[in-house]
């Protein structure tokens, strides 16, 4: 008997399954070492917040029981934080959840989706799983070009992505280009602020997006996320901002109890937590500042940044550096996945992370 194996459709073949950083643990089982730092994936070296810890624990007895298919004690908690109406928002697993999603409510094969490059790969894979066609928009001396974005428009065009700041270049597109940018843009095209690093920005020109849907802008959605500055990676909690009439189409493709019990707990607490925000926010300034000048004593370029690690051009094969200095115990995200084989990536970490990268980093690079 011949058996034939079942046909996948032909639009996912050319996606590229995601590649994270690296974990801790592999790197001590691969190495035999141990205090293994991991300065590779963003996450905030302070960790969650201590409110959103206790909110885990009083939860865990609970967990025999479906959660809030709704979230809404969580929806409640954003929309108030940010002056919206519930129905303005919606609860994501994580917001590369909502990305997909988005793609699912949206797109049909052959649609165009303009994705700035490089920048977040969840754009390419949310189009592509959908058949949707990938327009990609070169940066500008690593920020985003909108103007090129308005060039490369088309009668094919439903969505464009704007990640900002940028990830993973960290760099941002101002409130003067943003505003002209969307007066130029028709209404039946979404435009997708992701702005996971938001809490982060400290440049006065940024665009307060989420104004303009609460203005009545049709077609602008913006994603935020609790991983970044929130601590709660592990747990994926993300959420969108947009018109009523979006969050209730994507609200039709998400699926049931997509958010777990303890995560939408511990959201919630991070989010009354201003103490843990604030503390995370100037330790990353404070971070910023020591490896900006520990790069320029050591000849490294890099890009000034608005969120919480620093695109850099150390001038070596990345994959070699990469290699050294996980031998060393630091882990770092290689540029060549973004094809830049001299550049890296670096999550800014607590002031002893930050001296012993120096270190490690110099070690590597004067051998």
């Amino acid at each position: 008997m011949v058996f034939k194996k079942p046909i996948c459709r032909q639009e996912i073949l050319d996606i590229k399954p995601y590649v994270p950083g690296k974990p801790i643990e592999e790197v001590e089982r691969e190495f035999g070492i141990k205090q293994v730092i991991k300065l590779a994936s963003n996450e905030n070296p302070l960790g969650p917040s201590p409110k959103a810890v206790e909110a885990l624990k009083s939860k865990i007895k609970d967990i025999y029981m479906y959660p809030d298919g709704s979230c809404y004690y969580l929806k409640g908690a954003i929309a108030q934080k940010l002056g919206a109406e519930e129905e303005n928002i919606l609860v994501g697993n994580g917001s590369d959840e909502i990305i997909k999603l988005i793609s699912e409510a949206y797109l049909y094969p052959g649609d165009e989706v303009i994705i700035p490059k490089p920048s977040f790969s969840e754009y390419e894979f949310g189009a592509k799983v959908m058949g949707g066609k990938c327009v990609f928009s070169p940066l500008k001396d690593f920020r985003i070009d909108l103007f090129d974005m308005l060039e490369k428009l088309t009668s094919k065009t439903k969505m464009i992505y704007v990640c900002n700041p940028n990830n993973p270049t960290g760099t941002i597109v101002y409130r003067e280009e943003v505003e002209q940018f969307l007066n130029e843009v028709p209404d039946h095209i979404l435009v997708i602020f992701d702005e996971a690093y938001y809490e982060y920005v400290t440049d006065s020109h940024y665009p307060q997006t989420v104004n303009y849907v609460l203005e009545g802008r049709p077609n602008v959605v913006v994603l935020r996320t609790f991983s970044k500055i929130y601590g709660l990676a592990g747990l994926r909690v993300g959420y969108a901002v947009g018109p009523s009439s979006v969050i209730a189409d994507v609200d039709r493709v998400r699926e049931p109890f997509n958010v777990n019990m303890l995560a939408q707990a511990a959201a919630v607490a991070a989010l009354e937590d201003e103490e843990h925000v604030k503390r995370s926010f100037e330790i990353n300034n404070e971070g910023k500042s020591f490896l900006y000048d520990k790069f320029e004593k050591l000849g490294i370029k890099y890009w000034p940044t608005e969120a919480n690690f620093i695109w850099a051009d150390i001038g070596k094969n990345v994959k070699e550096v990469f290699q050294e200095m996980l031998r060393k115990g630091v882990i770092i995200r290689t540029g060549d996945i973004f094809g830049y084989n001299t550049f890296v990536r670096i999550t800014i970490g607590t002031p002893e992370q930050n001296k012993r990268l120096i270190e490690v980093l110099e070690e590597v690079l004067l051998a």
